[in-house]
C-alpha cells in the first residue's frame, strides 16, 4: 500500500517532470530565437557592408565631380581674366577704328556703290537686248542655249511652278 510519504514522492516526481520538460521546451524555443537573431544580425551586417561600399563610391564619385569642377572654375577665371585683357586692348584700339571708319570708310563705300550701279546698269542694258528678258533669265538662258518657255514663270529656288501658271 501507498503511504502518504509514496504519494508525496511521486507527486515531487511528477512535477519535477513537468518542470523538466517546461524547461527543456523554454531552451529549445531560446536556442532558435538566438538562430534567428544570429541569422538577422549577420544579414545586417552583409547589408550594412553592401551600403557602406555603396556610400563610399558615392563619395568618390562625388570627389571627382568636385575635381572636375574646380578645374572648370579655374578655367572660366582664365577665361574672365583674358576677355578683360582683350577688352582692354578693343578699348585701346577704340579710336583709332573710329579714325579708320571716318576717313577710308566713306570712300570705300561710295566706290562700291558706283560699281554696283555701274553694274546694275551694265544688267538692265543687256536685258533690254535680250528682246526684254531680265537679267537673270536672260544669263540663264545664254548658260543652257535655249529661252525659256514665253509666259511661264520660271520654277522657285524650291524647284515648284507658281500656282497661277497654265
Amino acid at each position: 500500500m501507498l503511504n502518504a510519504v509514496w504519494v508525496a514522492v511521486i507527486v515531487a516526481a511528477a512535477f519535477w517532470v513537468a518542470g523538466v520538460s517546461a524547461a527543456v521546451y523554454l531552451m529549445v524555443r531560446a536556442a532558435r530565437l538566438v538562430a534567428e537573431a544570429t541569422s538577422a544580425v549577420s544579414g545586417l551586417r552583409d547589408r550594412q557592408e553592401q551600403l557602406m561600399e555603396r556610400a563610399s563610391a558615392t563619395i568618390d564619385r562625388a570627389s571627382e565631380q568636385l575635381i572636375r569642377t574646380d578645374a572648370i572654375t579655374a578655367s572660366m577665371d582664365e577665361v574672365t581674366a583674358n576677355m578683360a585683357e582683350l577688352s582692354g586692348k578693343l578699348a585701346a584700339l577704340a579710336p583709332l577704328a573710329r579714325v579708320i571708319a571716318s576717313s577710308a570708310g566713306a570712300p570705300l563705300a561710295r566706290i562700291a556703290a558706283v560699281a554696283y550701279g555701274v553694274n546694275r546698269a551694265l544688267w538692265l542694258r543687256r536685258a533690254a537686248s535680250d528682246g526684254g528678258r531680265t537679267g537673270a533669265t536672260a544669263a540663264r538662258a545664254r548658260v543652257l542655249g535655249r529661252a525659256p518657255l514665253p509666259g511661264r514663270r520660271q520654277p522657285a529656288l524650291t524647284g515648284q511652278r507658281d500656282e497661277t501658271t497654265p
